[in-house]
């Protein structure tokens, strides 16, 4: 699959993603969320497709918008690009029912940050920050930080990242519980492969209900959070996976998991 703006990269049930604006650290035009929409729509469709690592070429993650392509535009509505560009990505990574990835090799700043933090795993290089930039311009986060950075590092840390811009630095962002891993910038390759490596032959069924109960845990009761357990352990129960993992127990074997 042909885009001008990412690199898409599928190999052995591992769909490699990565923003390609190197040149302007991989801010994000028109063009360039149009084509991960599609590219998060392409990977849904892929019956083959078993995680997906999600990264920027170059030296940047993603430093969010591009405020230059937007200062060439005449008065734009922020709620249209929202609804239109951004929210869609958001949504359509969190409804994948695969894990995500998220390579981070460098800066992610504003909507960069929130696509980070979209992600359900975040492996980071020593050099990489996060920073919710937004506030340095008199806006409010957007794509998602909203939700997601309260519920990793609490309501008063999230508001002070918010209000103040703060750079998080890797090694702080894995104090507060932002990120998985934090490794050395020649090692990170490495260090996404043993995730990506781990997810392309688990029981990918499983796991993609285990992301939608995480994330419908966050807002659910108690009974609610019983009640989808149950509903999400009836579907799990009658996978293929399920089958093979209990023979592959019985028989004293290592499961030999098909995603199915």
């Amino acid at each position: 699959m042909e885009y001008k703006f990412l690199k898409y990269s599928p190999e052995g049930g591992v769909f490699t993603i990565s923003l390609n604006r190197p040149e302007v650290y991989n801010a994000l035009n028109d063009d360039i969320t149009f084509e991960l929409q599609d590219a998060f729509k392409a990977v849904a469709k892929d019956d083959t497709a078993r995680v997906v690592v999600l990264t920027g070429e170059g030296k940047a993650f993603c430093s969010g918008q591009d405020l230059k392509a937007a200062a060439g535009t005449e008065k734009r509505s922020f709620i249209d690009s929202l609804h239109k560009r951004y929210n869609p990505i958001i949504r359509a990574m969190r409804n994948l029912p695969i894990p995500i990835i998220c390579r981070l090799n460098g800066v992610a700043a504003g909507a960069g940050c929130s696509l980070a933090l979209a992600c359900d795993v975040i492996v980071a290089s020593e050099e990489a920050t996060l920073i919710e930039v937004f506030v340095n311009i008199g806006l409010v986060p957007d794509s998602g930080s909203s939700y997601f950075l309260p519920r990793l590092v609490g309501k008063a840390k999230a508001f002070e990242l918010c209000s103040m811009g703060t750079r998080v630095k890797a090694k702080e962002a894995l104090d507060l519980g932002l990120i998985n891993k934090v490794v050395a910038s020649d090692q990170l390759d490495i260090a996404v492969k043993e995730y990506s490596d781990y997810f392309a032959v688990a029981p990918t069924k499983s796991i993609g209900l285990i992301k939608k109960m995480l994330d419908k845990a966050t807002t659910a009761t108690l009974d609610e959070a019983l009640e989808y357990e149950a509903y999400c352990q009836e579907i799990a129960g009658n996978t293929q996976d399920y089958k093979e993992g209990v023979n592959a127990f019985l028989e004293k074997r290592k499961p030999d998991f098909k995603g199915k």
